[in-house]
């Protein structure tokens, strides 16, 4: 599933290609788990809006829509107010890319917006995890991730996060209502490069111990953003372009191999229900 960098990415490059530019048609696929209010809804919703700004919340994509608009009015909707929104989850295989109508359609496409520049938007999901979802903001509220923004938390406002918690705090740090957008492949890098074992128990990690994962969670972050992101599987950014920085991952998906630093063999456990990768001797 893309995490928080690849989501940056992402909403970074549709941003990039698309802000200012007005949804002229919306197209929605026939398969109903996508879309979490009706297509011909989000279709309706859509049409005729300017994109004001994308950006992530998250591990989802908010693009920020102005009002209806035709015409000589289109450029004037370029700097209105948010009227509503379209978020995208990508679940697991879902990706957002921005492209021409002369590029084939791939088979498993759910959404394409055709714009008034030429581009399309299109959001491909094979296994069909993903979600779309439109808001009308005058009926509903805006978007916002459940957990703390993890490039923005301060060091008190961490601490207070796990306070008290019995769970792993690998566990801990894939709970979206604590953090939003971590996921099991930075948590992973995040706890090797803070010298954290996954399994100890959140509530007792000491403060300089949680400093040290706070800065190690940010420093990864930032340097997965960017290299574009990890394609350890399905994940391109909105251009179609795999991201670099699984070359730099010192432990994640690495089980028996010799860890980067001390030589041991990388070890592999579940927490949570996810696969969990630790150097049992830098990690304490």
């Amino acid at each position: 599933m893309p995490e928080l960098p690849e989501v940056e990415t992402i909403a970074r490059g549709v941003n990039a290609r698309v802000r200012g530019d007005q949804i002229v048609e919306a197209w929605f696929g026939s398969h109903r788990e996508p879309f979490k209010n009706s297509p011909a809804r989000q279709a309706k919703g859509l049409e005729g809006r300017t994109i004001l700004e994308v950006h992530r919340a998250g591990k989802h994509i908010v693009c920020e829509l102005g009002s209806v608009v035709s015409g000589s009015q289109a450029a004037r909707g370029r700097d209105g107010q948010v009227e509503a929104e379209w978020i995208v989850h990508l679940g697991m295989t879902g990706r957002l890319l921005v492209t021409t109508p002369s590029n084939p359609v791939e088979v498993h496409t759910h959404a394409r917006l055709t714009m008034a520049s030429g581009r399309e938007v299109r959001f491909v999901d094979p296994r069909r995890f993903g979600r779309l979802e439109f808001r009308d903001l005058k009926k509903g509220r805006r978007f916002h991730a459940p957990g703390a923004e993890p490039l923005a938390i301060a060091a008190a406002e961490f601490a207070v996060l796990f306070r008290g918690r019995k769970l792993a705090i690998k566990a801990a740090l894939l709970n979206q209502t604590l953090l939003a957008g971590v996921g099991n492949i930075y948590a992973d890098e995040s706890l090797f490069r803070a010298g954290i074992r996954p399994r100890r128990a959140a509530g007792k990690l000491t403060r300089p111990e949680l400093e040290r994962l706070r800065l190690a969670l940010v420093e990864v972050l930032q340097r997965a953003i960017r290299r574009g992101g990890s394609s350890v599987s399905d994940y391109v950014d909105a251009d179609g372009v795999r991201g670099f920085f699984q070359l730099e991952h010192r432990v994640y998906q690495r089980t028996g191999e010799p860890c980067l630093v001390c030589r041991t063999p990388i070890r592999r456990l579940v927490v949570a229900g996810r696969s969990t990768h630790y150097c049992p001797k830098c990690q304490r």
